[in-house]
């Protein structure tokens, strides 16, 4: 799929009748269950207008069954914005919501401490929690709401003979017996037995050997160390037992304002950090700022507010620029009583672009996990035919199911060039810097080309003596595969009896394009002549005659286009210069063999 307009749709339908706006209910728990709605390129606007609808939904619809769509068999959500959202809303609401999200340990870590104190209560009721979370629970004092079983009670028999021992053994005082009153500290204290943690075994706790192997790790990391009389002495207090949490990077939240321009309201979260903020400043006395003049027009005005830039200053979640959509509010009589609306956060201009470009990747990365899905099931299926895993098959389609297995193979070697190029291009990926001997790649791929191109009479002639080493920052696998792709379109091109001629030196980093100051090597390469006769080399229509070298499912064109963006990303640059071929790559450190070489 690659464009995702299921919100957008939604959103465009009218709900009128009770059955439209349960519909329409439904169908936005579940778009916006799916995961993270802050995802990397997602509409921000349209997000906020999904949760405006949510929320003006919840209104229309009882909150029973409301809970009765989110408590239905067999959904479950994975957005922990979901369940910040829900769990705002009433009691049956959050319990619902809160016992059927699926969240990582990470997410409820994060989500826990911002939920409201009633909801957090709800998360004590379920059982399938890890054992983090329960800690985190635990330290923030949520316990269960279940009273503790009472203690038995002795038979009516055994009471009353009790009380009759306790009477008999009990001395009469008479009016002249004198009465000793003992001091309580001439009572020497008794050390109290200790008691021993009672461990819940798998059978009680209805979870498996692992879980409760962990939970017994668990358990004795927290009392290592600690006796129960040394606790009973020197209690310690809760304070210190959370630990400090990274300021999480708030990117939108909702919020009402009053008819005076003030924050009323704003979601649990960041409610003590915004209620009381002014949409727009005071400006009276100074010069005015444009953009809040213009919000303040607009309140003024009862207009909708769209793409308003604010400021806001106060704790580092909230503070900085802030995008303002809202929608003025009237009471049934007509007043005007204020905004509501959502704040959300500024794109930075260079992520937006590094988004786009990353958009752009993952827009070719989807469409080749399409293509290479069907290609890996055909590919498995070949290989379980040939291999004979299922019962035995005649040679025939054993040989058939062979040649499928290998050209499946084949493309996905393709796609996986096609992901490489999509991601160099789009800078979405790096070259990881390395060190290898790019003269020794040189003369080992030239080495294995020579086989093939010798019964024609080709071959390639090297100009690079063997006591050279040049050492170029790329990691050794890169510059092989670099290396391969172009020896192997300017091999699959030579015709009979041509020889393609090879240099190898140094230039200064002024001399190489590509504005380094380093020194850099440069490996020249003469073109066939087939190849020279292309008015352009990197066209994905360049393609050579049938060759026993490939250099790639996709062409010559196609391969050396590859090699000429995994060069960019490595610091060099790979062009054509006339009726030559030169790839130039930053050199790791100065050869002084090579410069003996030349010398000589």
């Amino acid at each position: 799929m690659f464009f995702d307009d299921r919100l957008a749709t939604v959103l465009r339908q009218r709900a009128i009748g009770e059955a439209s706006l349960r519909t329409q209910y439904r169908q936005l728990l579940d778009l916006l269950g799916k995961d993270r709605t802050h995802a990397i390129g997602a509409d921000h606007s349209l997000l906020a207008a999904a949760w405006l609808r949510m929320d003006a939904l919840a209104e229309a619809i009882p909150a029973a069954d409301r809970a009765r769509m989110i408590r239905e068999p067999g959904w479950r959500f994975h957005s922990p914005d979901l369940a910040s959202h829900l769990s705002d809303h009433e009691p049956e609401v959050a319990s619902a919501a809160l016992s059927r999200a699926e969240l990582s340990s990470e997410d409820w870590t994060a989500l826990i401490p911002r939920l409201p104190l009633r909801a957090r209560g709800f998360l004590r009721l379920r059982r399938d929690l890890p054992i983090d979370v329960e800690a985190l629970l635990a330290r923030l004092g949520v316990h269960d709401r279940g009273l503790p079983a009472p203690a038995p009670v002795p038979a009516a028999a055994s009471s009353n003979e009790s009380i009759e021992n306790a009477a008999a053994a009990t001395p009469r005082l008479t009016a002249d017996q004198p009465v000793s009153i003992r001091s309580s500290a001439a009572v020497p204290l008794r050390k109290t037995p200790s008691v021993p943690v009672r461990q819940r075994d798998r059978d009680e706790s209805g979870r498996t050997e692992i879980s409760a192997l962990v939970e017994r790790i668990a358990q004795f990391r927290r009392t290592r160390g600690e006796s129960p009389l040394d606790l009973e002495q020197s209690p310690r207090l809760p304070l210190g037992e959370v630990p400090e949490r990274s300021i999480r990077s708030i990117t939108s939240f909702g919020f009402t304002a009053d008819p005076t321009g003030r924050i009323a309201w704003a979601v649990s979260e960041i409610a003590a950090m915004v209620i009381g903020t002014r949409l727009f400043a005071n400006n009276t006395g100074r010069d005015e700022d444009p953009d809040s003049a213009s919000l303040a027009r607009a309140f003024a005005r009862r207009q909708p507010i769209t793409g308003a830039a604010v400021t806001l200053f106060g704790a580092p979640g909230i503070a900085g620029d802030w995008i303002v959509d809202a929608e003025p509010r009237f009471s049934q009589e007509g007043h005007f009583a204020g905004y509501f609306g959502r704040f959300r956060r500024v794109p930075d201009p260079a992520a937006a672009a590094l988004g786009a470009e990353a958009h752009e990747a993952d827009r070719i990365r989807q469409l080749l996990h399409e293509l290479r899905t069907p290609v890996t099931a055909v590919q498995g299926y070949a290989e379980v035919i040939q291999q004979q895993l299922f019962g035995p098959a005649p040679h025939e389609y054993r040989a058939l199911a062979a040649a499928i297995a290998a050209d499946a193979a084949r493309i996905l070697a393709g796609f996986e060039e096609l992901d490489r190029l999509a991601r160099l291009e789009t800078r979405v990926t790096v070259i990881e810097p390395g060190e290898a001997d790019l003269a020794a790649l040189v003369r080992r791929t030239a080495a294995q080309f020579e086989p093939v191109l010798s019964p024609l009479g080709a071959g390639m002639s090297l100009a690079i003596p063997d006591d050279v080493t040049l050492l170029i920052m790329l990691d050794p696998e890169d510059a092989e595969a670099l290396v391969w792709r172009l020896l192997a379109s300017l091999g699959a091109a030579c015709d009979t009896g041509e020889r393609i001629t090879i240099t190898l030196d140094v230039v200064a980093g002024s001399e190489a394009g590509t504005g380094m100051n380093t020194d850099h090597a440069r490996l020249t390469c003469s073109l066939p002549a087939r190849m020279a006769a292309e008015d352009n080399i990197f066209a994905a229509t360049t393609r050579t005659a049938e060759s026993t070298i490939t250099p790639g499912l996709f062409g010559t064109g196609f391969a050396l286009r590859l090699a000429r963006a995994e060069a960019r990303a490595a610091g060099g640059v790979l062009r054509r210069e006339g009726a030559v071929l030169t790839l130039t790559l930053p050199l790791l450190l100065q050869n002084p063999s090579l410069f003996s070489a030349a010398e000589a």
